[in-house]
């Protein structure tokens, strides 16, 4: 029993072996190529412009912007919620002693929490309103990114159809001959 390339003759086998190897090599060296080509792209651009925008964020907050940063990041941690407990419970227990001079309802320790609260608030919102713009301008970033990956990944799709278009040009030539 023959099978069908024993059928044809060897110079019929030759478009069809031609035309398996450029489709597998040609495809799998483009699919190599363009993915690292890509990622090589969103690194780069990831890396060094992200780099760079937070150095331009850097050169343009002022003294009173950093410290009010610093601020915010040190009232959001456990370290000031522990330390801020320590603190209302030793003013509360030595203000219940013969020494207090803050007796029960604490109206000084009252006007010192309004007090940090009053500047605390201002601060915060400071310091998420930066936040907000650097988040802005990091999903720019990665808008102009993703388009420029997609503008890759179509620009690898339209040069594939071509060759795939070359492909059956060559396969009608071929066969037609």
């Amino acid at each position: 029993m023959s099978t069908v390339d024993e059928q044809q003759s060897p110079n019929e086998r030759i478009p069809d072996k031609l035309i398996q190897e450029l489709e597998r090599d040609t495809h799998a060296k483009l699919n190599i190529e363009q993915l690292t080509r890509i990622t090589a792209m969103v690194r780069e651009y990831q890396g060094n412009i992200k780099s760079h925008l937070t150095q331009q964020q850097a050169k343009k907050s002022s003294w009173a912007d950093r410290i009010a940063d610093r601020i915010a990041v040190f009232g959001g941690s456990w370290t000031f919620i522990m330390l801020f407990a320590l603190f209302l419970v030793s003013w509360m227990l030595l203000n219940l002693t013969r020494f207090a001079y803050d007796k029960p309802p604490f109206i000084l320790l009252n006007l010192i929490l309004s007090c940090i609260s009053a500047f605390q608030a201002p601060v915060i919102l400071m310091s998420q309103n930066r936040q907000a713009n650097r988040d802005k301008q990091e999903a720019i970033l990665d808008f102009a990114i993703n388009y420029r990956a997609e503008q890759e990944n179509m620009e690898m799709k339209e040069l594939l159809e071509r060759m795939d278009q070359r492909l059956e040009r060559m396969e009608r030539e071929i066969f037609h001959r």
